[in-house]
């Protein structure tokens, strides 16, 4: 954090207030809150993330990426640097999750996760759902947080690791049964009423901001959006504020102002205070950036192949079909046909690394054999978006009932960087042997990162095999050296990649050819364009 003296403003209590002149003037309150039904829709919330949301924040400029993330690991395999965690702090109806939104949107960079401390309020016993329903619970009482668990999933999140949040429901006053999956980003923003109430907490966040706006305007907003989203009477949202907002602000939430890196004064209103926030995350990002394909082109060279890869016999046929799959002239029907051939030959390979125990059958003429059969729980696979999707129906052709799940993972086209835009993997995925297909591997960014996100989800790196029709050496390295229990399974390896790191001499652009899209005008393979690897 850099010092005061990088915030121009004025000096309160040890922290800084931000564009705070005319804040006193005689400005009334309507002028300050425009009527309902004007300008904006009033945000319809009454759980602290809906579920039919999706993990994406649209502006005017981009659309952001609230539960994704871009490269958080080197050429290792391990987190490179943790991301910048930003907290909102304030009084209840202060604009704190406006302010995240104004500052998500003028940083202008697509991975953000806003973390809402709404979501982390505690169980409560029969009892208390009866004095909730009552407005006699204290809501506002920093023993009415589940402080454990937002420390721990922080924590997670800034190391790169993917958390389960639950989702309050404000209506009820309970959590609900499914939780909302979020990884870590280039920059976390926290907000809460009790946001700097914590002093583990605190030392967690790398900038805190505390946002002060007029009590009579958070009465005003208070009013509003509790009885218009979340149900309640005005008798009832006033005697709460009486006996336990009003109080709870003077006592736990003000104080922490003066732990405050920056004040707001305003709220939203303050441009100006958004801004200077906004120039000192920038300098921030700039000195952690990492270029992961830079930093895997020059690591592993003359190493000798690992022991986990294995490459399918060369045998004429396969020789043959990878003849006619990387002739340029070959048509768009031949190019698919021996494609899916090859496919199943890797698959049917691959499933031979899967463990088998002994058994014993009887035959129709009621005989022993002795046999094998699969010593494993289930088989998933798990394609690459969009060409590993090619080799989903060679998998379920060899096997009855698999699982499919897909990643999406596309080249930042400013960085040269894998970023995850996408993820949809099956419940349990944990207990299975998965399979993770896709059909060209270069560098190895994008399959590291698809490692990466399995591993998130708890599944073991020996139980993870990675099925490339085409890998370059120095992908085959990069995923062996990250992850040296991952099987790596594919029809042949090239030796080259060039300094656009593609493939030489490759297969082309194995998407485009499949599917018959247009081709990139230099040939590149399919990871420079539908994925990233």
């Amino acid at each position: 954090m850099s010092s005061p003296q990088a915030y121009p403003g004025i000096r309160v209590s040890g922290c800084w207030a931000l564009g705070a002149e005319g804040s006193s003037n005689a400005e009334s309150l309507d002028r300050l809150l425009p009527p309902v039904g004007a300008g904006r829709s009033p945000r319809k919330r009454t759980t602290s993330q809906c579920k039919s949301e999706p993990p994406l924040l649209r502006t005017s400029k981009r659309t952001i990426y609230t539960a994704g993330r871009p490269p958080w690991y080197n050429e290792h395999g391990t987190q490179s640097k943790e991301a910048f965690a930003i907290g909102l702090g304030g009084g209840s109806a202060s604009g704190k999750t406006t302010v995240a939104r104004m500052i998500i949107e003028a940083l202008d960079v697509p991975w953000v996760v806003l973390l809402s401390m709404d979501s982390f309020y505690k169980v409560l016993t029969r009892q208390q759902q009866e004095q909730a329903a009552h407005n006699n619970f204290n809501f506002d009482h920093p023993d009415a947080f589940d402080f454990d668990l937002i420390i721990s999933t922080l924590k997670k999140l800034k190391q790169g690791k993917s958390v389960k949040v639950p989702i309050y429901d404000f209506t009820t006053h309970s959590r609900k049964k499914d939780w909302k999956t979020l990884y870590g980003a280039n920059v976390i923003i926290f907000e809460g009423i009790m946001a700097f109430a914590d002093k583990t907490l605190l030392e967690l966040l790398d900038m805190k901001i505390f946002v002060d706006t007029d009590s009579d305007i958070r009465l005003v907003r208070r009013l509003r959006r509790d009885i218009s989203e979340r149900g309640r009477d005005i008798e009832g949202v006033i005697k709460q504020y009486n006996k336990f907002v009003k109080p709870a602000f003077d006592q736990y939430i003000q104080p922490t102002m003066r732990v405050a890196d920056i004040v707001v004064p305003r709220g939203s209103g303050n441009t100006v205070a958004i801004d200077l926030i906004v120039q000192h995350v920038h300098s921030q990002l700039e000195e952690r950036e990492l270029s992961v394909r830079a930093a895997l082109a020059s690591a592993h060279q003359c190493h000798p192949l690992p022991r986990t890869l294995s490459v399918l016999k060369s045998t004429p046929q396969v020789r043959g079909m990878h003849t006619i799959i990387r002739d340029r002239e070959t048509s768009r029907d031949e190019f698919i046909f021996y494609s899916k051939r090859l496919m199943r030959l890797l698959i049917e390979h691959a499933l031979s690394f899967l463990p088998f125990q002994d058994c014993v059958v009887q035959t129709p003429q009621g005989q022993d054999y002795s046999g094998k059969c699969y010593a494993g729980k289930q088989i998933t696979g798990v394609s690459i978006l969009r060409a590993g999707e090619t080799m989903e129906p060679a998998l379920r052709a060899v096997c009855k009932d698999v699982r499919i799940g897909t990643i999406l993972i596309q080249t930042n086209q400013l960085t040269g960087e894998p970023e995850l835009h996408y993820l949809r993997l099956p419940k349990d995925i944990s207990d299975d042997h998965v399979i993770l297909m896709d059909c060209t591997v270069s560098t190895g960014a994008a399959a590291m990162m698809a490692v990466r996100v399995l591993l998130d989800h708890d599944v073991p790196e020996d139980k993870i095999f990675l099925l490339s029709l085409l890998m370059a050496e120095m992908g085959v390295h990069s995923v062996a050296y990250a992850f040296p229990r991952v099987r790596i399974i594919t029809t042949a390896v090239d030796k080259r990649v060039n300094d656009l790191f593609r493939i030489i001499p490759g297969i082309g652009n194995f998407g485009d050819r499949y599917f018959g899209t247009d081709a990139v005008p230099d040939g590149s393979d399919e990871e420079e364009g539908g994925s990233a690897g």
